[in-house]
């Protein structure tokens, strides 16, 4: 049968992505932010803005998608890098939209759109993910390719046709680019790759059933996969822009990757590697707990029986089913073996795979009963939705970044207090990438020196801090604030902190 064309088709999806968008658009952050956790808003931002590398592991794709909204003329440099954020998740929950009602009717996908919006609402306001697409972080972006590499893997496509090839090109094309954004979106990759690359036999007549027969019935296509990995090795060839980057003369220049060692060293994130396999068997335990505990809150009583009512009904031998169980699990597994404070939004990936088997277990239900009471089953679609409605409602205060000012608070009264001149000792993430963002990215007080203590013993650092102020005194192989400050007399300078508060305390050339 032929797949219906006509302008419904495409209703449902874009009403769900526009009016997700226009949420985004009235919690977005007007300008840098520190909501919702993204104090590294300032590191990306600058980066992107200045043609240098941020913070391990670099993220070239997600530097060059910056870039391209940092260039439109639209509110300041922040708000316009904020807004990618909000793009990339209004089009992901698009493709939960797409993902359900392909399953539910391959050949007729617009009958199940009701479906299609339960899955693509679920997903655009669970408060995690809506929380990152108001502000600048690389997790917005990650959805989206998680759900993009979930969608061409399922894509409903056999050998013979003529858009097969292509299609196994793209999937290893996305997977790579994602993994340029963030490289957890490899999880993902081996069971995507392998399950769009297995094809079924055709059945024989006659034939006897064993208890292999059902594996007996598939088969690897391995010129698919041929076509993948080659596709996968050209998305992964954006991370040799970030040599090319270190080029540029940008002063934020993480690693400075122009050699194979510092290179190794930033893709492969080791300054965050003690984070992992760190913890006891009770820590672990005790982040599954908050993993669970933070599904509760992402969709509710409700939303959850409905979650597990839909994993249990969409058990089928279908790569829906299996890429979405992959996701899940691997997602949960690594969140709560990575110690680090925030790793709790790489439960991400596995609320996608919730949102879809919800819109799953609520058409489940939905079915039987449509048999029975039709106009009573279809209402329960509304129903639910009303229900993802007043979550949101109740979750809007704490994902709303509208208001936030504290970062431009922060930057725009350290700019004004500095005295001329000054060398500027700044420590901590939110200070440090603030500052990076006044002083690199919008190019306010030139006459500073803006130093990061806590980087101060890397030589990159030390080499980029040479390149943005040839006339500092760096001194010795490890210099130390108070060491800097008395190799530059004539210099004040002034320690910088936020904690509860901006800290700044300054001291004139003589130490007064």
């Amino acid at each position: 049968m032929p797949r219906s064309k006509s302008w419904f088709t495409y209703l449902p999806p874009a009403v769900l992505t526009l009016s997700l968008f226009g949420v985004y658009w009235s919690t977005l952050a007007p300008g840098l932010t520190w909501a919702n956790e993204g104090a590294d808003g300032g590191d990306l931002i600058a980066a992107a803005a200045t043609g240098g590398i941020p913070h391990p592991t670099g993220y070239p794709t997600y530097l060059l998608l910056a870039q391209i909204f940092q260039a439109m003329p639209l509110g300041s440099l922040a708000f316009r890098t904020n807004l990618m954020s909000a793009v990339a998740t209004s089009l992901a929950a698009g493709l939960v939209y797409l993902l359900v009602a392909r399953f539910l009717s391959p050949a007729n996908p617009k009958k199940y759109w009701p479906a299609g919006l339960v899955g693509g609402y679920a997903f655009g306001l669970a408060p995690l993910i809506w929380s990152q697409g108001v502000i600048t972080e690389v997790y917005a972006l990650h959805a989206f390719f998680i759900v993009l590499i979930i969608y061409l893997a399922t894509f409903p496509l056999s050998p013979s046709e003529s858009r097969y090839k292509r299609l196994n090109s793209l999937l290893g094309l996305v997977c790579g680019l994602g993994m340029g954004n963030h490289l957890t979106c490899g999880l993902l990759v081996p069971a995507a790759l392998l399950t769009r690359s297995i094809i079924e036999k055709p059945v024989i007549e006659n034939t006897p059933r064993t208890v292999w027969s059902r594996f007996r019935g598939w088969r690897l296509d391995w010129s698919a996969l041929l076509r993948q990995f080659i596709g996968l090795g050209a998305g992964l060839s954006i991370y040799l822009l970030l040599p090319v980057r270190a080029l540029s003369g940008s002063a934020i220049n993480w690693g400075n990757p122009l050699t194979l060692e510092r290179f190794w060293w930033l893709v492969s994130g080791q300054l965050y590697q003690d984070h992992y396999l760190n913890m006891t068997i009770g820590e672990v335990l005790i982040r599954f707990q908050a993993a669970a505990t933070l599904l509760l809150k992402q969709f509710g009583y409700v939303g959850m029986v409905l979650g597990f009512i839909g994993l249990v009904y969409s058990f089928t031998r279908s790569r829906l089913y299996v890429l979405t169980v992959w996701t899940a699990v691997v997602s949960v597994i690594f969140a709560s073996l990575y110690g680090a404070g925030d790793s709790y939004v790489y439960l991400i990936p596995a609320f996608a795979s919730f949102a879809i088997w919800i819109s799953l277990g609520l058409t489940s239900l939905i079915k039987p009963l449509a048999r029975i009471r039709q106009r009573l089953a279809w209402i329960l679609y509304p129903l639910f939705l009303v229900y993802l409605f007043v979550m949101a409602v109740n979750n809007f205060p704490m994902v709303d970044a509208s208001h936030d000012l504290r970062a431009e608070d922060f930057g725009n009264s350290v700019l004004r207090d500095a005295p001329e001149d000054a060398i500027l000792f700044v420590e901590g993430d939110r200070a440090v990438f603030a500052m990076w963002y006044f002083h690199f990215a919008l190019h306010k007080r030139p006459d500073l020196a803006v130093l990061a203590t806590d980087l101060l013993d890397f030589a990159w650092y030390q080499e980029s801090l040479r390149k943005a102020y040839p006339a500092l005194n760096l001194p010795g192989p490890f210099p130390f604030p108070a060491t800097i400050a008395a190799a530059n007399p004539g210099q004040d300078y002034c320690y910088i902190k936020y904690e509860l508060r901006a800290e700044i305390v300054c001291h004139d050339a003589l130490g007064r």
